[in-house]
């Protein structure tokens, strides 16, 4: 009898398991399969990015992460609750602004998230309580941080170039390049260290949380992980550079680098563990026999699993349902067109400006044009862009005035400048590039760049997108266009090509944005 009285708790726990955890995985099974652009365009980028490879064993992960405390979950009674279903509701609306600004990462994360509100909706709080830190780490699957790299590059050269004038080395740099004696070095994407740190972070991550029960000694160990590869990829820089120096350039000026670099960060991580595995704590204690018996006398859940999975299905398919209620209909699409007026006293003149062109994918339309005026030479060139989306947006880091691994341009700095156009103080983009090669060769232009959103002018990325969202959702549609404008420019004269763009804008600024207006138009 007494036997019997004991066992029954877990009789009835082993029931609820039964039917929770099949349902739970149908469900997540079936929110995947509805969003599966959204988790194949995920799954495409672990694919293309070496950035990113990492996240492929995560879920992996993940699954061992939760079946490591099997046991204690086994002790559980899983219990709907419906309370969950506003943070499914709200994960789905991140994915669906998301697509509607064109961020990937957005709605990957809102898509991850979704799938993680579905544990708790369906298991409830005690149980997803209880696989909390598996269920977090599944949002390192999201390929998040390459706006990070410019930053990374800067503050790598910056460390670089000091280190090597601290070595005795005399120095010239400019922007990402500089040159020393025996040479002449760029920082490119690949010695931003980028893909250390987002591997380092995740493996720390990881490490924290077997080894340290403590939160703070996992807070502290994890930042340990995001500082150290930091410096570490700047003494990898700065060490490359010595032995591509001393050895009169017969090494580290190639591919060879590159593993050179992979080296130094195994031994870096290495010791990063060691490090760590001195003040790991000891293996935590198996579950008490109270905490058991306390556990196993939970009630039985109050709220059906099927009114669970019902409100599960409700908030998953509501933000895909808005989506493609905004799409479109179905028909041909017109094409805008950018015809703009003469730009009087401006002139157009063909070859008054080096040959450069930025770089935009899939625009919608697309115009190239110089002006003289008076011996001032002035090129203009506009992006627009209509009906957006991943493949094809005007917010996008493919978007650039020059790429890393241009061999005849380069980018020499960049910062903000104001001025007053269209009746507002505009804060511009302001970039000086170099030729590199050929006729261009230390050739210099000076570029502004700012953005028109159907109607609106920002200089900054997040506002851009933000007012996207917002003239969807209005019923406005998402037309925009990059607007950039540059003339020749050198050391001597920056002021002078300053006052040439802003003479060329206030002067044609009301002809372009009429341009821009009546492309919009065009639907």
């Amino acid at each position: 009898m007494t036997q019997a009285l004991i066992q029954s708790p877990v009789s009835g726990q082993d029931s609820g398991w039964r039917l929770a955890l099949p349902l739970l995985i149908a469900s997540i099974l079936a929110l995947l399969g509805l969003y599966r652009e959204t988790a194949m365009a995920m799954v495409g980028i672990w694919q293309r990015s070496d950035t990113f490879a990492h996240a492929f064993i995560v879920p992996p992960i993940a699954l061992w992460l939760i079946w490591r405390r099997r046991a204690r979950l086994a002790l559980m009674n899983p219990r709907p609750s419906l309370w969950f279903a506003l943070p499914l509701l709200m994960a789905g609306a991140a994915w669906l602004l998301g697509e509607l600004v064109a961020v990937n990462a957005l709605a990957q994360a809102g898509l991850v998230l979704m799938v993680i509100a579905c544990v708790p909706l369906m298991l409830g709080a005690q149980v997803a309580a209880a696989m909390a830190f598996p269920l977090g780490f599944l949002l390192f699957c999201v390929p998040v941080g390459e706006f990070l790299m410019p930053t990374l590059m800067e503050s790598t050269a910056d460390f670089t170039v000091l280190a090597l004038r601290l070595s005795g080395i005399p120095v010239y740099r400019e922007g990402l390049q500089f040159v020393i004696p025996s040479g002449n070095w760029s920082v490119v994407e690949a010695c931003s260290g980028l893909r250390y740190l987002i591997a380092s972070v995740m493996v720390g991550t990881l490490f924290a949380y077997l080894s340290y029960k403590s939160l703070k000694r996992r807070l502290a160990f994890i930042a340990f992980a995001t500082v150290l590869p930091i410096v570490a990829n700047w003494l990898r820089a700065y060490l490359i550079v010595m032995l591509g120096h001393h050895s009169g350039n017969e090494l580290a000026v190639g591919a060879d680098h590159l593993v050179y670099g992979w080296v130094f960060f195994g031994v870096v991580m290495f010791a990063m563990f060691m490090v760590g595995a001195r003040w790991a704590d000891s293996e935590p204690e198996s579950t008490p026999t109270g905490a058991a018996g306390h556990l196993s006398q939970q009630p039985v859940a109050s709220v059906p699993f099927w009114l669970a999975a019902a409100c599960l299905a409700l908030a998953a398919v509501l933000p895909h349902q808005l989506l493609r209620a905004m799409e479109p209909a179905a028909g041909p699409l017109a094409s805008p067109r950018l015809e703009l007026a003469a730009l009087t006293p401006w002139q157009s003149q063909d070859h008054v400006l080096p040959s450069w062109k930025p770089v935009f994918e899939r625009p919608a339309a697309e115009f190239q044009q110089s002006y003289d005026q008076g011996g001032r030479a002035v090129g203009l060139h506009l992006a627009y862009y209509r009906h957006q989306s991943h493949e094809s947006k005007l917010i996008s880091s493919s978007n650039t005035l020059v790429r890393s691994e241009d061999t005849q341009w380069s980018r020499v700095h960049g910062a903000s400048r104001s001025m007053a156009l269209g009746g507002e103080t505009l804060s511009l983009h302001d970039a000086e590039l170099r030729g590199l090669s050929g006729a261009e060769a230390n050739t210099r232009l000076h570029v502004w760049q700012f953005y028109w959103i159907g109607g609106r002018l920002t200089a900054s990325p997040v506002r851009a997108k933000l007012l996207t969202a917002w003239h969807q959702l209005s019923g406005e549609g998402d037309d925009a266009a990059s607007v950039i404008v540059y003339t020749r420019s050198s050391v001597e004269n920056a002021a002078v090509a300053e006052e040439t763009l802003k003479s060329f804008l206030s002067d044609n600024w009301p002809a372009i944005a009429a341009a821009l207006q009546s492309a919009q138009r065009m639907r």
